[in-house]
């Protein structure tokens, strides 16, 4: 059901052509929002999202393609939204790195490419998009884990970013407002990674969640939905979506 929640609004989705980011591109169009969608290697699957949408309300999407690493270039990508459709009322910090640095296997290389995607490459496009953000009381969500607060086996680099985003989260909340909302989703097992999980595994995780069941992306996508538009007296909350898993 398409719904006017969001109608008139541009909203900026990172990592956005598949998976959490193509849910949460889907629900936020779904409600009316135009979009400017990022992706990096992901080229196939982000013009068949851009289509998919633009056939349900036309030149409602546009696509930016940027390795976010590079940050001389991300203040561009914010400037290349809001000029496109007028404004930017939210980011959404989705883009993520996911992979194992145990210790004495972390390199200068795998401690910049995780840090980068997930801490470094928020900050500066939350910085570049706060001044169009405060104009219209927008927001930002930044799509955050549950192994943050408790880090997970083998992934010290990408715990710690974690970490450091949702500790962003809480700062850039005190910094930008009154007139900009900062907010972050933390997701439990709602999707496996894009690698090989034993089974087993899997039935493991998914019998310490409360729930007893692992969510889907549209959980998530859900959630990113009401930070923006039913959320207007919360900022600096990390909420996790994990189905209890964090008990």
């Amino acid at each position: 059901m398409m719904s006017t929640q969001l109608q008139g609004k541009t909203i900026l989705v990172t990592g956005a052509a598949k998976r959490v980011g193509a849910a949460i591109a889907r629900r936020l169009h779904r409600a009316g929002a135009n979009l400017t969608l990022h992706y990096h290697a992901s080229e196939r699957e982000a013009h068949a999202l851009q289509s998919e949408l633009n056939l349900q309300r036309a030149q409602s999407v546009m696509l930016v393609q940027a390795d976010l690493l590079e940050t001389a270039g991300l203040a561009e990508i914010v400037k290349t939204c809001a000029e496109r459709f007028g404004s930017l009322d939210a980011l959404v910090n989705n883009a993520s790195a996911f992979y194992p640095t145990p210790v004495g296997a972390i390199s200068a290389a795998t401690w910049d490419g995780l840090v980068g995607a997930n801490l470094k490459a928020p900050l500066f496009l939350s910085q570049a998009a706060a001044p169009y953000l405060r104009k219209v009381a927008g927001c930002i969500v930044n799509i955050s884990d549950i192994h943050a607060e408790r880090p997970l086996k083998n992934y010290v680099v990408y715990s710690i970013a974690k970490a450091g985003l949702d500790g962003l989260t809480k700062s850039l909340a005190r910094e930008l407002g009154p007139e900009v909302r900062v907010n972050g989703i933390a997701p439990g097992p709602v999707l496996w990674p894009e690698r090989d999980l034993d089974d087993e595994l899997k039935a493991e995780i998914v019998a310490k969640t409360a729930l007893k069941r692992s969510g889907v992306p549209e959980d998530i996508a859900r959630t990113a939905l009401f930070f923006a538009v039913e959320a207007p007296y919360v900022t600096g909350q990390v909420i996790a979506v994990d189905g209890g898993r964090s008990l």
